[in-house]
């Protein structure tokens, strides 16, 4: 009987050893596959939701940039073609707000935020609205609805030299444009305040998964999704 020498005869044994994978290889592998798609997953997950709060930023600074462009070219609102539109914020945190038109009360009435023309105050040139948002005037033109469970979680205005917030105590905030000034009229609890007017306001669009993205609105009108903070 043919016999082969010893070195073959391991050589043969230490191949057959190693034709497949052991159960601890595979349960290593496996592992090692796992932990690569929960770090991807997460981190989808993760970008997904950013994106998702920085969309909501921008669409709610779009508002208020549609009502600067509406009242600055005096959108017709039924019969009137010289109203301001602002953006009204209350109670946060909030999941809505407010487009509205600024026709309250009319020209001609007293309680307007607008100084009539001295030579002509109901002509042309005057303006309605007293800078609020007043839903018993059917001044609302659209709510929106922030989806995906983010919040207006807190808006602030500056005034007097100091900044004052939802979260202090302020439950309203009116965003108002009207021609020919490019300059936000802006009222904090449903009053204008023309000897104390508000110059910047801010909001805070927050996540309930975490983080917050900021929205600014400065006296020339400038309005800013990417604001660093708000106070």
């Amino acid at each position: 009987r043919l016999r082969l020498p010893p070195r073959i005869l391991y050589t043969m044994e230490s191949n057959r050893s190693h034709n497949g994978f052991t159960l601890i290889e595979l349960m290593v592998v496996m592992a090692i596959i796992a932990v690569v798609l929960a770090v991807v997953l997460t981190s989808q997950s993760s970008f997904n939701k950013t994106i998702t709060l920085a969309n909501t930023a921008y669409d709610v600074a779009l508002t208020i940039r549609y009502a600067e462009t509406y009242g600055l070219g005096s959108r017709a609102v039924g019969t009137m073609t010289n109203a301001g539109y602002g953006v009204h914020f209350q109670n946060a945190p909030s999941k809505s707000f407010t487009l509205f038109s600024d026709k309250y009360p009319s020209v001609g009435q007293s309680g307007l935020c607008h100084t009539p023309p001295p030579n002509d105050p109901t002509g042309p040139d005057a303006r309605s609205g007293n800078c609020v948002f007043d839903a018993s005037q059917n001044e609302g033109v659209t709510d929106y609805t922030l989806g995906n469970n983010i919040t207006i979680s807190d808006f602030c205005s500056y005034s007097s030299g100091g900044w004052s917030c939802a979260s202090g105590g302020l439950s309203s905030l009116d965003i108002v444009f009207v021609r020919p000034n490019a300059s936000p009229f802006m009222s904090v609890n449903g009053s204008y305040l023309e000897a104390f007017p508000v110059t910047k306001a801010c909001l805070t669009v927050s996540s309930p998964q975490g983080g917050s993205r900021f929205v600014s609105i400065a006296s020339s009108g400038e309005i800013t999704a990417n604001t660093a903070s708000c106070p």
